[in-house]
């Protein structure tokens, strides 16, 4: 709608995640960098956590960007599996096909075969789960099992898993613990600061096609920062109205009035607090000295 108004090629802000507009964010890269050197060091368990929004998918994807052609990668969006379904669906993702109505037991070993099988071919195999803390507890001992897939000098499997912080809870009861101990190397994405949020909104834009002057003024982007609480996805949802308002009352530079029309329409962000606050307080602090120096 507004992508010619500002000289763009397509929109820079969807909430699609698409891997040309990940931006090297100090604990994406962290992150990203962790999982690559354990998975090329043979880590068994490597585990990544953040808030919604804080675009754990986009780096899940971009990991297996880095990851293609290098090792077999089986990529499990929606772990919401019995026991033997996910099995059933490590099996179909690394070409194993199973029979209907076999046993746990007999696909366990089936794909202890497709990994011995893939390792003396020199490959490794990674298990890429997302939004893992929606894996049922059940099926969390059944993904233990699956690390146990190994031969006397090679680990057969290793599992990346991504998930909200609510993993960290489910993984820390007892009952879990054995799994828990697996995990070698864990790391949490952390929202965007300011000058991170100011890279941020940058960096898309410039992806998108702009090559012009700064699009969002300062306080566009004080603004943004602190009602997205630096988290990717609510800024993509602010910058979007915010270019949505300014192209609509003809503006080719995006102000603070913009922002917070986008913050007023915008149900999931935290509103920022507002300027005059402070100039409440303190009229009820001067209230009382005005009473006595004030003439009867």
């Amino acid at each position: 709608m507004y992508e010619s108004f500002f000289g763009l090629q397509e929109s820079p802000f969807s909430l699609t995640p698409n891997t040309r507009f990940f931006l090297n964010a100090e604990s994406h890269q962290q992150a990203l960098e962790l999982l690559l050197v354990a998975l090329n060091n043979r880590e068994g368990f490597i585990k990544i956590t953040g808030e919604v929004g804080t675009g754990k998918t986009l780096l899940c994807r971009k990991l297996l960007n880095a990851l293609d052609g290098k090792c077999i990668t089986a990529y499990l969006p929606n772990p919401t599996y019995s026991p033997e379904g996910l099995y059933q669906a490590v099996a179909e993702e690394l070409g194993l096909e199973t029979q209907p109505g076999v046993g746990t037991h007999a696909i366990l070993k089936g794909l202890n075969r497709r990994l011995i099988e893939l390792a003396s071919e020199g490959q490794a195999v990674v298990l890429v789960i997302d939004e893992a803390q929606a894996i049922p507890e059940p099926t969390i001992e059944a993904l233990r099992l699956l690390s146990n897939l190994e031969t006397e000098s090679t680990r057969l499997l290793q599992i990346v898993l991504f998930g909200q912080p609510e993993l960290d809870d489910i993984l820390a009861k007892s009952e879990l613990r054995q799994l828990l101990q697996r995990i070698t190397f864990a790391q949490k994405l952390r929202p965007l600061d300011r000058e991170a949020v100011q890279q941020y909104v940058s960096h898309r834009l410039s992806q998108a096609g702009y090559n012009g002057a700064p699009l969002f003024d300062r306080r566009a982007l004080r603004l943004l920062t602190r009602a997205s609480g630096g988290i990717p996805r609510l800024i993509n949802v602010l910058a979007h109205k915010s270019l949505l308002s300014a192209y609509g009352a003809g503006e080719r530079r995006i102000r603070g009035v913009h922002v917070k029309k986008a913050i007023a329409d915008t149900e999931s962000i935290r509103r920022p607090a507002f300027s005059w606050m402070p100039w409440v307080l303190m009229a009820f602090m001067v209230a009382p000295l005005l009473t006595l120096v004030m003439p009867a």
